[in-house]
């Protein structure tokens, strides 16, 4: 049985892990790890950010656990920690997807007025 005290934690939880995917720039190193691990400079380069904001979202998303990092003598390479973020990722987007069809068909049905 789990107890309104560990549901508020565990919500809380998903309230924090979601918060990490809550800015633009955050998924789009998401999809870029996901192709390949990078150095947080190659990912500023390729997403046009500069270093240290590419470094502030990497800390977000290190400490939510969605990557982790690898070091090599001195170069630090993040990986995406579970494919499975991408999958979930994906399924958002299709659902954001049909809500905005279903939201575009709505204001198609508005009647046009003769101004």
């Amino acid at each position: 049985m789990v107890t309104p005290t560990l549901q508020q934690e565990i919500t809380q939880l998903e309230a924090n892990f979601c918060a990490a995917l809550s800015d633009p720039n955050r998924l789009l190193i998401l999809y870029a790890l996901n192709e390949s691990p990078r150095n947080v400079t190659d990912l500023a380069n390729e997403l046009a950010l500069n270093q240290p904001t590419a470094s502030r979202h990497l800390k977000v998303l290190r400490e939510r656990g969605l990557v982790h990092t690898v070091r090599t003598g001195t170069t630090i390479t993040y990986h995406l920690s579970d494919s499975r973020l991408i999958q979930a990722l994906d399924l958002l987007r299709s659902v954001m997807r049909e809500r905005l069809a279903y939201q575009a068909n709505l204001v198609s049905e508005i009647p046009q007025e003769n101004v």
